[in-house]
């Protein structure tokens, strides 16, 4: 009976929690302090509460209404891995807490078949808390295949033998328990192969690699940049109904800073443990490249840091641009932004104890960065972000987000759907669109066209689109084989653009060899003027040798290459 009482008394305050965090700047501080108190006094008894309270406090870290909050948030994340040693000393379950919403508290555990660019960075920064988690591990056929090559005499037991001990023979080899991951790893990086080729031979391990927490820095308890200056929540949170992205794009541009090597390899480091204890990994977290880091201050403090990839580690044609924002130093989404021309797709996510923040005006702000640096003006969403194949998207209605911010499908039959929902909601301010519209709906793009861009022009491209036209080629011409098509297509070019890449590095090399395959395909290259040609090789070097920014001003700046790319990746056909 007691428990019970003590069950409802938590779940009340808890709930209470839950509003004020999402009226701060207007609940009294006074009472928020009180309330923080109550609840922090509670016996936490189920992995739910503990991380809706840890949450909670996430939120008044990132929006603090006064000093004395914060330093009350500081205290009680500060003894939160007690929290957790205790609960799991009183024999609770934390495997809720394992959950992709909810993971990396301190004091936690996480398990995860990361990629070989994040496994190497992981033994790296916490060598003695990450190491191979072998329950349940059963890839011996991958293992037979690749340990040989580091271990002397395995063969003598692999080839011949059932049930080998792998763990015993890394073990042994590596000089103890624990040691294994460490040790493969520093194996595989001094293979005579590139890291790509590391990549592909340590990914087919599928090896899962175990973190311990512990009261890490790392942990999302703790994960945070100092920052010079607090921004207080005085006043209410910023509704989307409040943001409108014309006249955000029409402010004055931001003043940006590019930051130290040193700086910004202390970014991408934040930025990995931020999105590595949430099992998040994309493309440019892993590989983003340190000199490349930008970092605008916007105001209510927010700090939005944007990156590239290293040359060697790029899109074959396409600007890749990674990043993510904090708010008073605190990590809060993250950011992928893949333009052509002045077309971008984005991906945008805030992470969960967040949500409830000031999204749509931080998106703004992204968005206004992007522009700044890469002179895009048609914006585009993936489907995912609005319902394709992510539930949680559909239950949100981050359709209804992104629409009311101005974007409109892409596709014709979508964009009539939209119209009859509006006038519906128009008919019956209380309508809601059902999940089996808002998942129709998520089948295509949605697109943000500022007042330059040409309305349409984008709507049926998609990349995928180009790089499918090469194959048949490829296919008919070379038999499928990838070394005879990128030869002749290279000679080809080569001689239509009187020029001689044999004498250029490898990554220009790289870079030429990609645009001679997709050029492969565009008729009419030979009769183009000389300055397209010059314009052409320039671009072609750029991919090896600039900045992301730098080629994709290039780009932006060849009518004729752009017509013939964006025909290529329209057509149905492709």
């Amino acid at each position: 009976m007691r428990f019970a009482v003590a069950a409802k008394t938590l779940a009340r305050l808890l709930a209470r929690l839950d509003d004020s965090k999402c009226r701060v700047g207007e609940v009294d501080p006074a009472q928020l302090e009180k309330l923080l108190v109550q609840v922090g006094r509670q016996r936490l008894a189920d992995a739910e509460s503990l991380a809706r309270f840890h949450d909670a406090l996430l939120f008044l870290r990132a929006h603090p209404p006064s000093r004395r909050i914060l330093r009350r948030v500081e205290s009680q994340l500060g003894s939160f891995a007690g929290r957790i040693d205790e609960f799991r000393q009183a024999g609770g379950d934390l495997s809720p807490l394992d959950e992709e919403q909810v993971s990396g508290i301190a004091g936690t555990t996480l398990s995860a078949d990361f990629h070989y660019d994040q496994v190497s960075w992981l033994v790296k920064k916490f060598p003695r808390t990450v190491s191979i988690d072998w329950e349940g591990y059963e890839k011996n056929e991958a293992l037979a295949a690749t340990l040989p090559r580091f271990i002397p005499l395995l063969e003598d037991d692999s080839l011949v033998e059932p049930d080998v001990p792998y763990r015993r023979w890394m073990e042994a080899a590596s000089g103890g328990s624990g040691r294994a991951l460490g040790w493969l790893v520093a194996q595989f990086q001094k293979l005579p192969l590139n890291i790509e080729a590391q990549a592909e031979i340590f990914g087919s391990l599928e090896l899962p690699v175990r973190w311990e927490l512990g009261d890490s820095k790392a942990a999302r308890t703790h994960g945070k940049l100092s920052v010079r200056k607090v921004f207080y929540q005085r006043e209410p949170l910023i509704p989307r109904s409040q943001v409108l992205l014309a006249k955000e794009f029409a402010k004055p541009p931001l003043k940006l800073k590019k930051l130290s090597l040193r700086e910004g390899e202390k970014i991408l480091d934040l930025c990995r443990e931020a999105t590595t204890v949430r099992y998040r990994e994309l493309y440019g977290t892993t590989r983003g490249d340190p000199a490349s880091v930008f970092e605008a201050e916007v105001g209510r403090g927010v700090q939005i840091f944007l990156w590239g990839l290293p040359p060697e580690r790029r899109l074959p044609l396409r600007v890749y641009q990674a990043g993510f924002t904090l708010k008073n130093g605190v990590p809060i989404n993250y950011i992928e932004g893949i333009s052509l021309f002045e077309w971008m797709e984005i991906g945008f996510n805030t992470f969960y104890a967040y949500r409830e923040g000031e999204t749509a005006w931080i998106y703004a702000q992204v968005l206004r960065m992007l522009r700044q640096m890469l002179a895009v003006s048609s914006i585009s969403v993936y489907p995912y972000q609005i319902g394709q194949d992510n539930k949680e998207a559909i239950q949100s209605g981050a359709f209804w987000f992104y629409r009311k911010l101005g974007f409109r499908p892409m596709r014709s039959d979508l964009a009539k759907v939209v119209a009859e929902e509006e006038k519906k909601i128009a008919k019956d301010p209380h309508y809601r669109t059902p999940a089996r519209t808002l998942g129709r709906l998520a089948q295509g793009h949605l697109v943000y066209e500022l007042g330059e861009a040409s309305p349409g022009d984008w709507d049926r491209f998609r990349m995928r689109n180009v790089g499918l036209a090469v194959q048949p080629g490829m296919a008919s011409r070379f038999a499928g084989d990838v070394s005879d098509f990128r030869r002749v297509a290279g000679q080809k070019l080569a001689r239509l653009l009187d020029v001689h890449p044999g004498s250029w590095s490898p990554l220009e090399q790289k870079a030429f060899s990609n645009f001679a395959l997709v050029l492969d395909r565009i008729p009419g290259v030979a009769l183009w003027t000389t300055a397209d040609k010059d314009r052409l090789v320039a671009i072609i070097h750029a991919r090896a040798t600039a900045a992301e920014p730098e080629y994709s001003a290039l780009l932006q700046a060849h009518a004729r290459l752009r017509a013939a790319i964006l025909k290529l990746g329209s057509s149905a056909e492709s």
